[in-house]
């Protein structure tokens, strides 16, 4: 059968924080819980153990593991302080499911239940779950649904439990579970609410710290620059623009990270990059959604690649994932950011009109991203992907995205780490 799996982040309500992921897997037509579950559990067994430490480095993992999944220690490769095992009613209604869920219990696994439901057998649940996760699908504009979210968010209260909205998907639904008692939020839209709009394209402070480095040894690497700036949208897209601006009155615009470095010349792109170290007031929404963007790029990049004589590149791809989410970052029509970028017009209509291949691409990438599995196979059906393929190719990419963020991180913090020494020292 198809493998499908995503990671979806899950938001804390107060501060906005990313406190970790939901690992969404599903299997072709049918669902994890299907009629044929053991062999659901051997496909997706041996897929996590293949690819466990690829997707679990983020924060607490959650994820839903059916009664095979459990009964084969599965969760056990996993640290139990980084998953979370989901519960669903397949495991709830088993007849070893007390026995199971004790063992994990004891074992310093912490639960969650999927849907809670008012019967006997969820609230005998209620003393192992540590999170109660509520689905709001139809909550704005069903008025039963809202009685019902609002009377599991009071029982879980009541019991000291941790409220998780699930199925965040639209402005609406967000805006309704933004006024309720509930600890975290999940879904598609929560990317859109990760950074509050600015006046400016954002970067990440850590590509940034890289960057500063880099351009300040005596000879610096134009290779190494152009690496690190490719990897950040919104580092892209401002050199781009200052290069193919009036001021350099370049005959051909250019979207070619390596020409714009060329272009400027070491000691202007010192001074560049000196001039953006003056706005360092970057939040953690911020480098979410530029992760978000790095990893969307690496994705279509890669796709791009399996696509039958595909007329677009790699790079024109990256740069499509890339750009694809500046709306969410820039006070200001992503038809009005792209117009000062030269890039081509399939990229530019792909990302403003969703059309062509390249916009068949977007739409796989975005779906994809979304867990709509659904779209995501008739998308790759479009342009000639093997479907079975893309949960490979995506814990693939995420793991390399994954890998270069906690370098940045790591080369963050030693400088902090050296300071504290030579204090020590002194």
């Amino acid at each position: 059968m198809d493998r499908c799996v995503v990671r979806q982040a899950i938001k804390e309500k107060e501060t906005g924080k990313i406190t970790g992921y939901e690992l969404i897997f599903q299997g072709g037509k049918d669902s994890l819980y299907n009629n044929n579950e053991a062999s659901a559990a051997d496909t997706i067994s041996d897929f996590l153990v293949a690819n466990s430490t690829k997707i679990i480095n983020d924060g607490l993992m959650f994820v839903t593991f059916t009664p095979s999944l459990l009964l084969r220690n599965t969760p056990k490769m996993f640290g139990a302080d980084k998953v979370i095992i989901q519960i669903e009613d397949t495991v709830i209604i088993h007849p070893l499911a007390m026995p199971l869920i004790k063992k994990y219990r004891e074992a310093g696994y912490k639960f969650a239940i999927n849907d809670f439901q008012f019967t006997p057998k969820y609230f005998s649940m209620l003393d192992y779950a540590s999170y109660i996760r509520i689905n709001m699908t139809g909550y704005d504009n069903d008025s039963s649904k809202k009685r019902t979210v609002q009377n599991i968010i009071e029982m879980a209260k009541g019991f000291g439990r941790k409220c998780v909205a699930t199925e965040v998907n639209t402005k609406e639904l967000y805006e309704e579970a933004m006024q309720l008692e509930i600890d975290y939020l999940e879904g598609s839209y929560i990317a859109n609410t990760m950074v509050d709009k600015v006046d400016k394209v954002e970067y990440m402070q850590g590509n940034f710290f890289q960057l500063v480095i880099a351009v300040s040894k005596d000879e610096p690497d134009f290779v190494e620059v152009e690496e690190i700036i490719r990897r950040d949208a919104g580092l892209t897209y401002a050199l781009l623009r200052l290069v193919n601006s009036a001021y350099f009155a370049l005959r051909t615009r250019t979207a070619s990270i390596r020409q714009a470095l060329i272009t400027l010349g070491i000691g202007q792109l010192r001074h560049w990059v000196y001039m953006l170290s003056f706005d360092q007031n970057k939040t953690e929404g911020t480098e979410e959604i530029l992760k978000i963007s790095f990893l969307r790029a690496k994705l279509a990049s890669e796709l791009v690649k399996r696509v039958p004589d595909s007329t677009i590149s790699s790079n024109d791809a990256y740069m499509m994932g890339m750009f694809s989410t500046l709306d969410y970052m820039v006070n200001a029509p992503l038809s009005e950011l792209l117009s000062e970028i030269p890039i081509p017009d399939e990229i530019k209509e792909a990302l403003l009109e969703g059309t062509g291949t390249a916009g068949a691409l977007q739409r796989l990438v975005v779906s994809y991203e979304n867990a709509d599995w659904k779209t995501s196979k008739e998308c790759a059906e479009t342009l000639g992907i093997p479907s079975a393929g893309l949960a490979q190719i995506y814990v693939d990419c995420a793991e390399e995205v994954n890998g270069i963020w906690q370098s940045l991180m790591t080369d963050m913090e030693r400088p902090a780490e050296a300071n504290e020494e030579e204090t020590k020292e002194a």
